[in-house]
């Protein structure tokens, strides 16, 4: 199982927590709760990797520190 590392921010306008996924550029996601966030950025990069995989595309290098 691969590890991406994600940055959780609070939305100061519209409330809850923004995520996104460096590693994946535009792979982005939101929630009311961290919990929340957590669980759509996960289904983001799940997404985004078997979208890389279907059209044969490399997966992105992790380091993990």
């Amino acid at each position: 199982m691969m590890k991406y590392r994600v940055l959780l921010e609070p939305d100061l306008e519209a409330g809850g927590y923004i995520v996104s996924c460096p590693a994946l550029p535009g792979c982005h996601s939101q929630g009311e709760t961290r919990e929340a966030a957590l669980a759509n950025i996960r289904d983001a990069i799940e997404g985004v990797l078997a979208s890389l995989k279907n059209r044969n595309l490399p997966l992105p290098f992790v380091e993990l520190l």
